[in-house]
């Protein structure tokens, strides 16, 4: 995935610097709230954890809070570049953490080089963090460091530069060997590499099995070997009696290599030179030490890992630290033992053998995976690492002995960490992955826009969709090359030299004659973007239409009416915004079209909105909202709403629908449980149909504009070919979104 430099500077300095922000978790809005959040209410917590100290795990944010910690001396790729350089690097680490299993983090750069002064500043912070994470902090340095602090400290302490590598190639070494047909304590390892990650990774492939007699490790010198006289101590630990005069001297007969040291190491005579069905871990960045493509041609039984996305299994340790963390956070553990770091590379290894869910297809562009050569190791966004892998970790600690606290119901804590990961987040990504499947032709009406055009490229290299962009070539093309893009990789299209126009004009005037518009009107409206656009779409010279960035609302969807056009079997054209707030996903109907709907297209407008949730992967549950719940005003607006559900019960029965019904009533489970155990609703509802107008635009704004919640929308629904509307002022990233659902829509039509 290419991103271009100012791409990567621009998203980390848009709106407010930097990737991370603090925020409250409980509400500090009245003078009442204010005294409870800190004097005097804040000394009663205070007077209790004084009493009892494990009490700061109940009234504070320390059992899920870990500090990353480095001071910027070996970050990957760029070396000693010190604390303030390196701070992007550990604000990133920060994200994937929160991203992946929901631990918030501080990140703490150092201004130091002394490996002491690192270890008095890390132990003076244990009152704060349930965790550490020791990052980019030079080799051999950081085992000392860690080892200091993993003596003196009554918290996890963890250096994933050398852990996190170890653990995922662990597991993917555990496959390799199975697909082999080999044992590891028969296997021969040839290691390239001494540093933090080499040393660590050894060490755990020797408790995985390896026979140390069996490895022959190479730094920058050579062969480490007995004879030596300038090792450390931690490379003496693999120093061996025999000598090897090179690494391809090592590789003749070895049944593994494991490569983080540098790239182009490695040659294909030496990967022929290795025994029957050989291993190559080349886990050196960005360029492996021997290409995939190199070592594939040369031995057709290779197994082979990188650290590259682009490649079959990538060894990248977001599969790890995240998860690692969160099960040992989670048990309250004082350390991270070998215990725990074998069970999360057993759970990997394990889990990788399980049928993959179609949601990681979609994930990585609709390739399918299954265990074997091409597939040792899970993908870093396969959701179920996080409640296969935390688990396991925090058994391991339980049962070792280094837990504070014990999880009794381990089905209650699987769901409670896939909600913590907030899977309804992932609904946009969703619609890419299908959208990039099979691409669809997408016309924009502002195509002269520098959103529009960013957008687009975007789109283009994404593959999401075929891009069109409407408007004059010289003004475009100006604008496409002032922002340094190529423009080969755009589709511009003139409506006024369109060699299709007077046919456009002709179609449009047939359509419209007996409606008063005249050919010369025809000719005068189809030189407006969105008219021109919707009869491309209508004429299939695109698939779909985005529009609305800088235009008022009517503006853009009456062209797609009169050109395009509605379903005739629904008949009713509304609109559907998506609402994620608190990890959740809603989606809200109408909200941009129908006034005063009567119960008939009430029906309609619920009917197109779960039809169109199924598309991101999501079971829908529609609630019919009103003021009354379940009869309880009687009223002509809630019978009304009354009679929407009893037809689409009764035109699709496969929808789970239920009504009238309060808001509240929809999205808290607990007073469904309590108070209308009947309903057809079990838990909260997904999808929220709005009596009128009026109530499903306020509520959406409301969402908008006094709320976290990302609303993206409106996704126009009931259209004969799919046309959507954007916000005026929305972002690239809105555009990119709009655009996917626009493709997959087109897809499914």
């Amino acid at each position: 995935m290419s991103v271009s430099r100012e791409e990567a500077l621009e998203y980390h300095s848009k709106g407010r610097h930097g990737k991370i922000e603090v925020k409250a978790t409980k509400p500090c809005f009245t003078a009442r709230e204010l005294s409870m959040a800190y004097t005097p209410g804040v000394a009663e917590p205070c007077r209790e954890i004084h009493k009892n100290p494990d009490d700061v795990y109940k009234y504070t944010a320390k059992g899920n809070l870990v500090a990353v910690v480095s001071n910027g001396t070996a970050v990957l790729g760029l070396g000693n570049i010190g604390p303030l350089a390196g701070k992007p690097v550990m604000e990133g680490k920060g994200v994937l953490f929160k991203r992946f299993a929901d631990i918030d983090v501080f990140d703490i750069e150092l201004n130091t080089e002394d490996p002491d002064e690192i270890v008095r500043a890390v132990q003076l912070l244990e009152p704060t963090f349930g965790g550490i994470n020791l990052e980019d902090i030079k080799a051999p340095q950081c085992f000392y460091i860690e080892e200091k602090l993993k003596e003196t400290m009554n918290i996890p302490v963890f250096h994933d530069d050398q852990h996190g590598t170890a653990i995922i190639s662990c597991a993917a070494l555990l496959n390799a060997a199975e697909i082999a047909g080999k044992k590891l304590e028969d296997m021969r390892l040839v290691v390239s590499g001494a540093g933090a990650a080499a040393v660590a990774c050894t060490k755990l492939y020797v408790k995985a099995g390896i026979k140390k007699e069996n490895v022959a490790m190479f730094d920058s010198k050579g062969h480490i070997h007995a004879a030596r006289e300038d090792l450390n101590k931690y490379k003496r630990e693999f120093a061996t009696e025999n000598k090897y005069d090179s690494i391809a001297d090592a590789l003749k007969g070895a049944d593994v290599f494991v490569g983080v040291s540098v790239g182009g190491l490695l040659t294909q005579e030496m990967v022929k030179s290795m025994a029957d069905n050989p291993i190559i871990f080349a886990m050196a960045n960005p360029d492996p030490e021997i290409s995939y493509e190199d070592a594939t041609a040369a031995r057709s039984d290779v197994i082979m890992a990188t650290g590259r996305s682009d490649y079959p299994n990538q060894v990248n340790n977001v599969l790890g630290f995240p998860f690692i963390f969160r099960g040992a956070l989670d048990v309250r553990a004082r350390a991270i033992n070998e215990e725990m770091k074998l069970a999360a590379v057993k759970a990997l290894a394990d889990l990788a053998k399980e049928k993959v869910p179609e949601s990681v297809f979609s994930a990585y562009g609709g390739k399918e995976f299954s265990f074997g050569r091409e597939y040792i190791i899970p993908k870093p966004f396969d959701p179920r690492v996080l409640w296969k892998v935390a688990p396991a970790v925090a058994k391991a600690a339980i049962d070792s002995g280094v837990a504070g606290k014990v999880i009794e119901d381990w089905s209650a804590y699987e769901e409670e960490l896939k909600e913590r990961l907030g899977l309804s987040e992932q609904v946009t990504r969703v619609m890419i992955h299908k959208a990039r499947k099979a691409p669809k032709k997408v016309v924009y009406a502002e195509g002269k826009e520098e959103k529009i055009i960013r957008a687009a490229h975007a789109i283009s290299k994404e593959q999401i969709g075929i891009p069109i962009l409407l408007g004059d070539e010289k003004s475009i093309s100006s604008k496409i090359e002032e922002l340094g893009f190529n423009l080969d990789e755009f589709q511009i299209v003139n409506p006024l030299t369109f060699s299709k126009r007077e046919e456009y004009v002709r179609q449009f005037f047939e359509m419209r004659q007996r409606k008063g518009i005249t050919l010369n009107e025809a000719k005068h409206i189809l030189q407006d973007n969105n008219y021109f656009g919707a009869m491309m779409v209508k004429n299939g010279e695109a698939d779909a239409l985005i529009s609305g960035l800088t235009m008022h609302y009517p503006q853009t969807i009456r062209p797609a009416l009169q050109c395009v056009g509605v379903k005739e079997d629904i008949n009713v054209v509304s609109g559907l915004y998506i609402v994620i707030i608190n990890r959740k996903v809603y989606f809200f109907a109408d909200t941009t079209v129908n006034v005063t709907p009567d119960a008939e297209t009430l029906a309609k407008i619920a009917i197109s909105a779960a039809d169109a949730v199924k598309e991101f992967d999501i079971v829908p549950k529609v609630a019919m909202l009103s003021f009354s719940n379940f009869g309880s005003a009687r009223h002509p607006e809630t019978e009304k709403v009354r009679k929407a559900v009893e037809i689409i019960k009764q035109k699709r029965p496969d929808i789970i629908v239920d009504g009238e019904m309060q808001a509240d009533t929809a999205v808290v489970p607990e007073i469904v449980e309590k108070e209308f155990p009947f309903s057809a609703i079990k838990g909260d509802a997904n999808v929220l149909i709005f009596p009128n107008l009026s109530a499903g635009n306020i509520a959406y704004k409301l969402f908008e504009r006094l709320t976290d919640a990302t609303v993206i929308g409106p996704i126009l629904l009931g259209m004969r070919k799919p046309v959507h509307v954007l916000q005026r002022g929305a972002t690239v990233d809105d555009i990119i979104n709009m655009t996917a659902i626009a493709v997959v829509e087109a897809k499914s039509k």
